[in-house]
């Protein structure tokens, strides 16, 4: 089965809590804080891998989740980190962010990584909040949650040269006839469903990567057949063999099929339609009219094609001529990645602590994830942890925002079940 495009969810790891702890010691307040930090969570990381061909293994599992960070502990002991999270994707992989669309990095070469979300960072220990007035905090950090996401795979094939062209023309014929690829044959249409890669060595040229891409018929740009499901492996090669089928023993037209497909490139991207063509002329052991052959040529000449090669798939006639043009084409085009457009480009956004207020009948209620972490850190039964609570309110703002919004002395205000009267 070949998988090249899915879906899955993805979340790193928590950091860890903070911890409130206090050694004994005489004659120091509460023995002195020594609560240590929580270790940071694990990322989660995508790492591209030569030896897997489809996103089978994707289908069978979709969540991945990266270790969580462990807690801080007394005498300054820190939480040990989350273990990292390393998810194996084929070469050419491309991913995407599912709410946006847009795209976050193309995996094309082999070992390249990405970290496709970030742990999240442990909190502080008590001891990291002592000051000269505040000598023995009994409050703690709490660990920074990690990201989590769906994201989109969409593989697309690294393959240096494309073969093209309507079905049943000979394309996995030729591909079985170059390399070592046993794509399934038969004599009727579609007998390809899948896209099949395969390597060329012949004698005296440099070995390259050829993909047998089914499924192109005309409309296949508005998503007829399988189209617009394989379209998008052609847009990393560099050069196409246009197969037809030269014979005419089906009824069919070699040179109306060559420009029905090209008309195709031309719609789905121009690129490809202005991307490096050789023609081959298949069948031509069944060829009964040598001007057919002839008149073809001429025609493709007159548009500035001058690469024709008449071959035979199933005899072998012509097809290492063919595969040298091919290799001689490729050396004189530079491999590039591909190309993706700025406002295609996903734009890391770092993870804000946000929060909203309302006001509802003299009540002041403030929300958001700023809130949930805030909770989190404070005491709300000891005197020093609430006056921490108050200098983060006034440091991040919201008691200004409260004022703006005309809060008065005596109003509630209210996060989440927390809730106490403003007095200025």
């Amino acid at each position: 089965m070949f998988i090249d495009r899915t879906k899955i969810f993805i979340k790193s790891g928590d950091g860890g809590h903070g911890s409130v702890s206090f050694r004994r010691e005489k004659y120091v307040p509460l023995g002195g804080p020594d609560g240590g930090d929580g270790g940071n969570g694990g990322d989660v990381i995508l790492i591209a891998e030569s030896n897997m061909t489809t996103l089978l293994d994707f289908t069978y599992k979709r969540k991945y989740a990266a270790e969580r960070g462990q807690d801080g502990s007394g005498s300054k002991c820190y939480g040990r980190r989350g273990e990292n999270l390393y998810i194996k994707v084929p070469m050419g992989t491309i991913i995407k962010d599912e709410e946006t669309g847009k795209v976050m990095v193309d995996l094309s070469n082999p070992g390249q990584e990405y970290v496709v979300a970030r742990g999240g960072t442990g909190g502080k220990g008590n001891v990291k909040f002592t000051t000269p007035t505040r000598q023995a905090p009994s409050f703690a950090e709490p660990g920074m949650p990690g990201e989590e996401r769906a994201i989109l795979l969409e593989l697309k094939l690294l393959a240096d040269v494309g073969l093209i062209g309507f079905p049943n023309v000979g394309k996995s014929t030729l591909l079985s006839m170059v390399s070592k690829a046993t794509p399934k044959i038969a004599n009727y249409h579609f007998t390809t469903l899948r896209p099949n890669l395969g390597v060329v060595s012949v004698k005296n040229i440099e070995p390259f990567v050829i993909a047998d891409i089914p499924g192109i018929i005309e409309g296949a740009a508005e998503g007829v057949g399988l189209g617009l499901d394989f379209l998008r492996h052609i847009e990393r090669t560099r050069v196409l063999i246009h197969v037809v089928d030269i014979s005419g023993v089906e009824g069919r037209d070699a040179l109306e099929d060559f420009l029905k497909i090209n008309e195709e490139l031309k719609k789905y991207d121009v690129k490809l339609w202005d991307r490096p063509q050789i023609i081959a002329a298949n069948k031509s052991d069944m060829l009964y009219d040598e001007e057919v052959y002839e008149n073809f040529v001429l025609k493709l000449n007159e548009m500035g094609y001058d690469k024709v090669f008449k071959i035979s798939a199933a005899t072998n006639e012509g097809v290492e001529d063919l595969m040298k043009e091919a290799a001689r084409t490729l050396t004189t085009i530079p491999v590039v990645q591909l190309e993706i457009a700025e406002e295609d480009k996903y734009e890391v956004e770092y993870k804000r602590f946000n929060y909203t207020i309302e006001e509802q009948d003299r009540v002041f209620v403030i929300q958001g994830s700023f809130v949930d972490r805030l909770l989190l850190a404070v005491n709300v039964n000891d005197a020093d942890s609430l006056r921490y609570f108050h200098k983060v309110l006034k440091n991040k703002g919201v008691l200004n925002e409260l004022k703006e919004m005309g809060i008065e002395d005596g109003d509630l205000v209210r996060l989440n079940n927390f809730e106490f009267e403003y007095l200025y």
